[in-house]
């Protein structure tokens, strides 16, 4: 069985791509071990979970995280009843008692509304309403929205030496003081912004990790760190691997055979199927009990004259269990969220199965309206067949939205031109990284820019601006040395006399020629020695060439960049989309407003392709030609097409969701890499260098009886300095240290 600190590493850097960059055996070991875990743990196990699981080091042979780097110390502190920061599911927290702290890992949430009925009965308003809504049609105000949340902790994550005896948690259970009846805490949240409060789990996760966890995040002893997977510690290296790694754990545990996902959670199916054949409390006859209820919520009785008015039904699945005879004991604990996530798979199938769409026979609509709230909150309309229809399990909180005014007629839309084609330009694009800072140089790397090619110039760093400030003037003539890899450059161009604006912090570069060879998301290296007023700006070559749309380069780049501002109708001239035929036009505009991936993958929604081309909706003609187009290039596999997902708020994702509306989408798929053989077929572009493996530093479990040689101390003593921190971090017993390695396939 796979084990996260095992001879192989079941982190690996492809893993901070995304699912779709793993290859299949790595797929496989964390699928085995995933499949382990949620086998063993009580519960459904949370994408969040799953992935604390492999990157902590969860042992399933029954200790636990006990075993693990976690620093309890280090964990946030919640207290039953109060007010508690955003504490998504997979936070390690603190939970305060009485007498010694109590450590949990958060494995379950939901909305804890007061107004949630003992039978499931839910107020409309209640259903998708936004954090710190105060009533029907009352949103409420402020900056840091509050909101009621019910956290189930695993009491028993830490293994048995941290675990409660049957008699503490009896105790605490019944007092009530520290946790509920049921083992939870209930607490109120306070979010920072409307924004951070509709931020879906793994966002929330991952946001956690690099804020309030920072330091168990990059603990030098996990099984892999991340910072060693992502080669840095810059804040948005570690966001988009972190990101990353997550959508890997998801897609590892949507693809398994052997598990059943909700939303975010997977169980296993023997586990549903034990469920569907247990004929007592919360069994498969009161799932079926409460599928029938659900149905036939909203169906008047039969009348003999007349027609009945519309009637609309919010049925809660938390509180509903709730009033199941015999159900009291099983809801305690993790229980609960096993009983609710079963619940709702058999909810979902039944609608699925026995439905069009979520309409029933009996003329009935049954979806799911809210996924947060008191176990989610499903709504029965009769009659259902004047409702548009659409995907049923996409919460589209119409309770909440039901209560609210009207829409005013929105005003026509303004006559744009091509030329204004919305940007969706990442802030976190062409920030640069700081290679080196010592005694003797300065090293800085960074991607250059369209409007810096455009407007020759080039941002300073603020170490750069601190040292040139301390030879030259605010506005000051510099040498600027430019170095192509591989190329010859005019002398004009690679030796040149620049300005240095240098401001309080930031500076930047101006009157910079720029050579005919250098484009948008070319990586670019800067050197400044201590004490001199010269820059060294230098290229560095691809061991082979690639192809990217249009640009066939030997260079590093940086993908994003390129896709962003190498697009049709971008050049050192101008940025304008004025004069482009249809297909020149779509692979702009997929390339601008697309959603953007880590390697410069750009998809876009299909329906909104027309819009986003034209900033307004195009006349009849324009939209064929764009059509047309989308076609031509999708068979030309220039465009590729995917499908991704929309939530309840409008918003796009790829890979799609589990519970969201499925949509279209076209992709740019960027890179062709071009392989150059020797004469023979393999040898130095063969199958078996590209077919070589990064394997990052990582820990290893030693065998009863070892330990490690100094040169693996000295080599994690290293990894520590590289990872930030400081001297004197030891080995944990029992581990060694592999050092970082290249592993063929």
């Amino acid at each position: 069985m796979p084990d996260p600190y095992g001879e192989r590493a079941l982190l690996s850097a492809a893993m901070t791509k995304g699912y779709g960059a793993v290859p299949d055996v790595e797929r496989d070991r964390l699928r085995r071990y995933l499949e382990a875990v949620v086998s063993a743990r009580p519960m459904p196990v949370h994408t969040a979970v799953a992935f604390n699981a492999v990157y902590f080091g969860y042992d399933i042979g029954g200790d636990g995280y006990g075993g693990s780097p976690l620093r309890l110390d280090d964990f946030p502190e919640i207290t039953f009843g109060g007010c508690a920061p955003v504490l998504p599911v997979g936070a390690m927290v603190c939970v305060t008692t009485g007498s010694d702290p109590v450590y949990a890992e958060i494995v379950y949430r939901e909305g804890a509304h007061p107004e949630a009925g003992p039978l499931g009965d839910v107020p409309a308003w209640v259903s998708g309403a936004p954090a710190g809504a105060e009533g029907p049609g009352r949103p409420g105000g402020g900056v840091g929205p509050r909101r009621r949340e019910l956290l189930v902790p695993d009491l028993d994550a830490f293994g048995p030496a941290l675990s409660l005896s049957a008699a503490q948690l009896h105790r605490l259970r019944t007092r009530r003081r520290w946790m509920n009846e049921d083992g939870h805490v209930v607490v109120d949240v306070c979010y920072p912004s409307p924004e951070a409060a509709r931020c879906d789990d793994l966002t929330a996760y991952a946001e956690h990790l690099l804020t309030t966890a920072r330091e168990q995040l990059l603990s030098p002893f996990v099984p892999v760190s991340l910072a060693a997977l992502v080669g840095g510690t810059q804040d948005e290296d570690l966001r988009a691997g972190l990101l990353g790694l997550l959508g890997t754990v998801k897609g590892v545990l949507d693809s398994s055979a052997a598990l059943r996902t909700w939303r975010d959670y997977a169980m296993t199916r023997t586990s549903l199927a034990e469920c569907w054949r247990d004929p007592g409390p919360l069994g498969g006859d009161d799932l079926r009990s409460l599928a029938a209820e659900v149905e036939r919520a909203a169906t008047p009785e039969r009348r003999r004259y007349g027609l009945t008015t519309p009637v609309t039904v919010y049925t809660a699945v938390g509180p509903r269990l709730r009033g199941f005879p015999g159900a009291t004991e099983l809801l305690g604990g993790v229980g609960y969220a096993a009983a609710v996530c079963r619940a709702n798979v058999a909810l979902a199938d039944v609608v699925q199965g026995d439905s069009e769409q979520g309409l029933f026979e009996t003329g009935s609509r049954i979806t799911l309206d809210d996924a947060f709230e008191s176990g989610g909150v499903w709504r029965s309309h009769y009659p259902g067949g004047a409702e548009a229809a659409g995907d049923p399990l996409a919460p589209a909180g119409r309770g909440w939205t039901s209560t609210l005014p009207p829409p005013l007629e929105p005003e026509p839309a303004a006559e744009l031109e091509p030329e204004d084609l919305p940007l969706a330009d990442d802030v976190s694009l062409g920030i640069g990284d700081l290679l080196q800072s010592d005694a003797q140089e300065i090293v800085w790397r960074a991607p250059l820019r369209l409007s810096q090619l455009i407007g020759g110039w080039f941002p300073l760093p603020p170490c750069f601006v601190e040292e040139l400030r301390r030879s030259v003037s605010a506005h000051h003539k510099i040498r600027l040395e430019l170095r192509h890899d591989g190329e010859v450059l005019d002398q004009e161009k690679a030796v040149q006399d620049v300005v240095a604006e240098l401001g309080d912090e930031s500076g930047r570069l101006t009157g910079i020629a720029w050579p005919r060879e250098f484009f948008p998301g070319l990586m670019l290296e800067l050197r400044c020695l201590r004490g001199d007023s010269m820059i060294r700006l230098a290229t560095t070559r691809l061991e082979e060439r690639v192809q990217v749309g249009d640009r066939n380069t030997g260079h590093c780049y940086d993908p994003r960049v390129l896709t962003r501002e190498d697009a049709p109708g971008s050049d050192r001239y101008g940025d304008s989309a004025v004069g482009l035929g249809p297909r020149q036009l779509v692979m702009r505009t997929v390339r601008r407003c697309g959603l953007l991936t880590l390697d410069g993958h750009a998809l876009l929604d299909r329906s909104a392709l027309p819009s986003a081309a034209y900033g307004r909706r195009p006349a009849r003609s324009q939209a064929a030609a764009l059509e047309s187009a989308v076609v031509e290039l999708l068979a030309e596999r220039l465009l590729e097409p995917a499908l991704g997902s929309r939530d309840s708020w409008g918003q796009p994702h790829f890979p799609p969701r589990d519970g969201q509306r499925t949509i279209p989408l076209i992709g740019y798929r960027p890179a062709r890499t071009r392989v150059i053989r020797p004469w023979g077929g393999a040898g130095l572009g063969g199958e078996e260098l590209r077919g070589a493996q990064f394997v990052p530093g990582h820990l290893r479990r030693l065998r009863p009886g070892c330990s490690p040689s100094d040169v693996q101390r000295a080599a994690f003593r290293e990894h520590c300095r590289r990872l930030g921190k400081a001297d004197g971090w030891e080995l944990p017993y029992g581990y060694t240290f592999v050092t970082e390695h290249m592993r063929g396939r």
